[in-house]
């Protein structure tokens, strides 16, 4: 069987891939589903929707269209009446019954969808991020982080690694062990960037020993040893010192209230670049 569909005009004033979805996937229901598609994006003015009415009468298209601006879609629906072009309205029908069934007026604003689309693939970027530089696996990490964090064991590197993604920040972070040199690229790291993570030693203590219980683990480990303890932080705050960053203590600190604070600093170094 010959496939004879017409060509489709998108017409959005986005990028218009709602109603090429649309389009393609009616299109797929009809013998081969081919077709030709002229996009028509970031329609802004009436001119142009008046060229695209004209070069449909011309070479037999359909227009579909998502304009959510009401004034541009009611003339291209005028004009498309006018020049005999069938135009379907993509969002149309769904705005009304969303506003008819909530009461709700709809922002005719361009381009949301992208913008929410947007923000949940930042988000999804960014947990991404954390999980692949967690820990110091992978000190490149270093210069591709917004924010990296450092700090002895049990101080909520991760924990607040993964939080601060989920606002679509990326961060890395890197222990501090006495016996293991900080990686190089913390030192090259933009000033601000690196932010120290304390806490008081008894608190870590108590954490420690917490932690080594739920591991099943008895006696006097030297991960939750006092002394122990006090010679990480003693190195951890010498290297703070050296970077020169910014230290907070998370003790008796939730982690959101932690987070607050380091987006303090970070946003405040965006501010001064």
């Amino acid at each position: 069987m010959v496939n004879n569909l017409p060509g489709v005009y998108i017409v959005s004033d986005s990028i218009g891939e709602t109603a090429e979805m649309v389009v393609r996937a009616a299109a797929s229901q009809f013998n081969s589903g081919k077709m030709e598609l002229r996009r028509v994006p970031n329609i802004s003015d009436t001119d142009i929707l008046d060229e695209v009415v004209r070069q449909a009468a011309t070479n037999g298209f359909i227009i579909a269209y998502t304009l959510v601006i009401s004034s541009l879609a009611e003339h291209l629906e005028e004009e498309a009446y006018k020049a005999g072009v069938v135009c379907i309205d993509i969002l149309g029908p769904m705005l009304e019954a969303f506003k008819k069934m909530s009461g709700i007026e709809p922002r005719r604003e361009p381009g949301l969808l992208r913008k929410l689309d947007e923000m949940y693939y930042r988000r999804v970027e960014a947990v991404e991020f954390a999980v692949r530089y967690d820990d110091g696996k992978d000190p490149r990490g270093i210069c591709l982080a917004d924010i990296v964090l450092i700090g002895v064991s049990r101080t909520s590197k991760t924990p607040l690694a993964m939080y601060l993604a989920h606002k679509r920040i990326k961060v890395a972070n890197v222990p501090l062990v006495p016996e293991v040199n900080p990686p190089e690229e913390l030192f090259q790291a933009e000033k601000g960037k690196v932010i120290g993570l304390t806490v008081q030693p008894e608190q870590l203590n108590q954490i420690r020993t917490e932690r080594l219980k739920t591991l099943g683990l008895k006696g006097k480990a030297n991960y939750a040893d006092y002394d122990r303890i006090l010679e990480e932080l003693e190195f951890a705050h010498k290297i703070f010192k050296r970077l020169g960053c910014p230290v907070i203590d998370v003790t008796n600190r939730a982690v959101e209230e932690t987070a607050s604070k380091i987006l303090e600093i970070y946003y405040r170094r965006l501010s001064n670049v």
